[in-house]
């Protein structure tokens, strides 16, 4: 079956087709002023579901992911406060040292949840040489010009501007307010390649350019950095639902206009995480991040499973009753799992279940259908080998093996118990209740308590 994804760009699914054997794949990362969210984190899930299952189809990837520790505004008509400068501001610490701290605590998030971290760190900051050059491209082919307070992209001058968002999206933007709060600007949607150090001003981060003492806008870094590990074209590029009409549709402009090549060839977006009707974001001062999940004694692969029921491209709304649920569910997984023999024979129905749940994650990341393949063969009469399930992990990076350890070691449950668990599901799966109770009451009678739940059974002692 070949890999299937959603295409912002054309609208529609379709078949993957990669320019190399290696896949070249743009993540855009965090702006380091603050700590991630977990609205943040389900993109960067979602990414690396795009990732294990570009791996589980034996494809090699070359994934680069940005830190933009600089030129992020608070204001997308590329005005307000660079994040970085507010961070540093509130926290009496240096840019330099929000940025170091907060780049940690991201990594760490990354590895909490079991993503897989890029090949590529690049960090803003590290490549201004890049994005001045490539602003200079820009500049000898005439897409630039200068206002008082910076060189902006002139967006009349790329006739394929909006390409992301298309004619509907596109008018959006343009009939925008963001053009009356910068009267120097031709168009609505002209947008800074460069800032200006403000008059009499010295900022933390600034550097000196062949426009004057300033630095970089926000979607030049992605751009430059881009092109440089994966080149003027590549494969894919991922990010939030929020980037398509600005910082993305950006991007394209000035790659494109500066190369006169494509840029890239898929674009892939996650959908917002939402909470109260809304979404989840740091500007509406409704944000959690992992941490805060962690403190209350929550397992953050419990996270990671309840994203899983949903599929990246819907709106998925959170509350805490949801994630204990959902906590509660890969607790069941985990119990399941370990129950079953750890044998390398591998059934039919095996072969089937692996075939589904590789089919669920190449049609477009279908992780809900995926997970509903595993938990149907785990219920059936032929349950799964360990082997197999921990094989299949790959694709769902829920670290079952290492779960599953954890848990015997904790739990010990006899071989004894393990198999009348397992017979008397088998015994429940074929509707034969008398039989499921008299095995209960013999693990009762041993004691060890029964926990059932849609999702399956597990035991503890009493």
């Amino acid at each position: 079956m070949p890999l299937k994804f959603f295409n912002t760009k054309t609208r529609r699914a379709g078949n993957f087709k990669a320019l190399k054997k290696t896949v070249g794949l743009y993540t855009c990362g965090p702006t380091v002023y603050n700590y991630a969210h977990i609205g943040n984190l389900r993109t960067y899930i979602f990414e690396d579901l795009l990732k294990r299952t570009l791996l589980g189809a034996n494809f090699r990837v070359k994934h680069v992911m940005n830190i933009t520790d600089v030129g992020h505004l608070t204001d997308d008509a590329d005005l307000g406060e660079d994040k970085m400068e507010k961070g540093a501001r509130r926290e009496g610490k240096s840019a330099w040292d929000i940025a170091k701290f907060y780049t940690k605590e991201f990594q760490k998030d990354l590895k909490a949840l079991n993503i897989l971290p890029p090949d590529v760190w690049c960090r803003a900051t590290d490549h201004i040489k890049e994005q001045i050059a490539l602003i200079r491209t820009l500049e000898r082919k005439g897409y630039t010009y200068l206002t008082s307070d910076g060189v902006y992209f002139d967006t009349k001058k790329f006739r394929a501007y909006g390409v992301l968002v298309g004619k509907e999206g596109l008018r959006g933007l343009q009939e925008g307010a963001r053009v009356e709060k910068h009267p120097e600007k031709r168009n609505a949607t002209d947008f800074a390649l460069w800032k200006f150090s403000p008059a009499g001003q010295k900022r933390q981060m600034e550097w000196l350019s062949p426009w004057g003492v300033g630095f970089p806008g926000w979607h030049i870094e992605c751009s430059a950095m881009s092109m440089k590990y994966l080149g003027a074209t590549f494969d894919i590029h991922c990010g939030g639902i929020d980037h398509i009409q600005i910082h993305h549709t950006n991007e394209i402009a000035q790659s494109e206009s500066a190369t006169g090549k494509p840029f890239a060839r898929y674009w892939l977006h996650g959908e917002f995480l939402t909470i109260d009707d809304g979404r989840m974001g740091k500007s509406e001062g409704n944000f959690i991040p992992l941490h805060l999940v962690i403190e209350r004694g929550i397992n953050p692969f419990a996270y990671r499973y309840l994203l899983l029921q949903t599929h990246y491209r819907k709106q998925l709304s959170f509350s805490w009753e949801a994630l204990d649920a959902a906590e509660q569910g890969y607790r069941n997984l985990i119990a399941r799992v370990a129950a079953l023999g750890s044998g390398s024979r591998i059934s039919a129905a095996e072969s089937g279940m692996t075939k589904d749940v590789k089919n669920a994650f190449e049609d477009d990341l279908n992780a809900p259908e995926a997970l509903a393949a595993l938990w149907k063969a785990l219920k059936s009469a032929t349950p799964p080998s360990q082997k197999t399930i921990f094989a299949l992990d790959a694709w769902f990076g829920l670290a079952l093996k290492k779960s599953v350890a954890a848990l015997n070691k904790k739990t010990r449950v006899p071989a004894a118990i393990k198999k009348l668990l397992s017979e008397r599901e088998t015994a429940r799966a074929e509707k034969k209740w008398l039989l499921a109770d008299q095995l209960r009451e013999k693990m009762l009678k041993a004691g060890w308590q029964i926990d059932d739940s849609p999702t399956g059974s597990t035991v503890h002692k009493d």
